[in-house]
């Protein structure tokens, strides 16, 4: 935490720390993103509105391939009530259910992701009457560390962790996937969890608290089959990750 806005724009901005989310971003997240198999979703990006004009410039070339997003700007605020609030404002008036989840800038879901949690929630109708929301979560998925030498993995199996999980809401529901911690959601809502389908990769690095969770000494290089089950699952490309990261940091960034 920092005690002004200033200091904590300094530090989220910092160009170091900006081009490491953008190479996840840009190797994991987007790509997994953009493979989704079913395309009807809406994938907000939200962003601060003073973000610097060659990051921003940046993020809006890469996504502008991707017609299901939509970047959003938001004035200083509490991290959670930006979230809401952009959410609250893609739904509108919208009188049908959502399904919505939350993707850190540094993880990946399977292609199948958007279709799977359709597909449970079709099935679950006649479960789910009685109930005003429910989770779908995908427990199994990989832990990974990005460098130039490629992806370092270790399998694992969480427990409600942000990525790979989805609520479904009701319509005129004033909350959001954001108004809940991720780790907690079982205590509030019905959940129905596939054990098996490996559905998510989550990046350990230096920026982040997943490192929290991994020993470092489990992450493992990818084999042949593991390589190819990425690119096949997640639309993430080993050789692409090499090159991101063996590149000078600031090579890319504009005047």
């Amino acid at each position: 935490m920092h005690d002004t806005i200033e200091e904590r724009e300094a530090y989220l901005y910092a160009p170091e720390r900006m081009e490491l989310r953008f190479r996840h971003f840009e190797t994991l997240t987007l790509p997994s993103i953009a493979a989704q198999k079913d395309k009807r979703f809406t994938f907000l990006i939200v962003t601060g509105e003073r973000m610097p004009k060659p990051w921003w410039e940046r993020l809006n070339d890469i996504t502008a391939p991707v017609e299901q997003i939509r970047i959003v700007t938001a004035e200083p605020m509490k991290h959670r009530t930006a979230m809401q609030l952009a959410i609250q404002a893609e739904l509108g008036d919208e009188e049908t259910e959502s399904l919505q989840f939350r993707l850190d800038d540094d993880d990946a879901v399977g292609t199948n992701f958007v279709r799977g949690i359709r597909r449970t929630a079709r099935l679950a109708g006649k479960l789910r009457q009685a109930w005003p929301n429910m989770v779908i979560e995908y427990a199994t998925g990989y832990s990974v560390k990005l460098g130039p030498d490629g992806i370092l993995a270790q399998p694992v199996r969480g427990q409600f962790l942000a990525c790979g999980l989805a609520v479904l809401f009701r319509p005129g529901d004033t909350k959001t996937v954001m108004n809940y911690g991720h780790h907690k959601l079982h205590h509030e809502m019905h959940t129905i969890i596939d054990p098996e389908t490996v559905m998510y990769l989550r990046a350990v690095h230096d920026d982040n608290d997943s490192r929290a969770r991994t020993r470092e000494g489990a992450l493992q290089p990818l084999t042949d089959e593991e390589r190819a089950f990425f690119k096949a699952r997640f639309n993430v490309d080993e050789s692409v990750v090499k090159a991101a990261f063996s590149a000078p940091y600031g090579l890319r960034d504009t005047a």
